[in-house]
């Protein structure tokens, strides 16, 4: 792998905390009393995931968590267009409110993939969830519920977002 030098931070901790908060909070808002499933997809939306289900306790809401991992890009920067299943999740979606946590919507082809995917599984909506939104790279129809930040054209990392399953956290 090669060595990525940080040039800028685009959001602090705080600005980062704060805006998973307000999402938190609208979530909870939405799934009142739910049969929610949060999925998230790995690798890149751990940390996110993780800090979005330690709010969940104060408004009384306790999703069951899972993860799916799906890979589209490999070593690359690009995306190939192709979504591959790498691991699923063994959730029963039939009936169940599912929230889809990821980093970043891109392409949008993996969010869209997932989305569709379980649907055809029988969940009874399927909603999603990113931290950061790149709208300018999008190639399919494809917009997230919940977003964290819009972003311009660029290749960030942090907050566990990861580079060919690299992490590159901050506490």
């Amino acid at each position: 792998m090669k060595p990525h030098h940080i040039r800028n931070v685009l959001f602090t901790r705080e600005q980062i905390q704060d805006r998973v908060q307000a999402l938190n909070n609208e979530i909870s808002e939405q799934y009142a009393g739910g049969n929610l499933l949060l999925l998230g997809v790995l690798r890149g939306s751990f940390i996110f995931l993780a800090d979005l289900v330690r709010g969940f306790a104060r408004h009384n809401l306790h999703p069951q968590i899972d993860f799916i991992t799906l890979a589209s890009y490999g070593s690359a920067t690009e995306s190939s267009g192709t979504i591959r299943i790498v691991h699923d999740t063994g959730e029963n979606l039939h009936g169940a409110d599912v929230l889809i946590v990821d980093d970043i919507l891109d392409s949008g082809r993996t969010l869209a993939f997932a989305k569709n995917l379980f649907l055809q599984r029988g969940a009874h909506s399927v909603r999603t969830c990113v931290l950061l939104d790149k709208k300018a790279r999008r190639a399919v129809d494809m917009e997230a519920d919940y977003v964290g930040f819009s972003i311009g054209n660029e290749f960030v990392v942090g907050y566990g977002l990861d580079y060919d399953n690299s992490g590159a956290a901050f506490g």
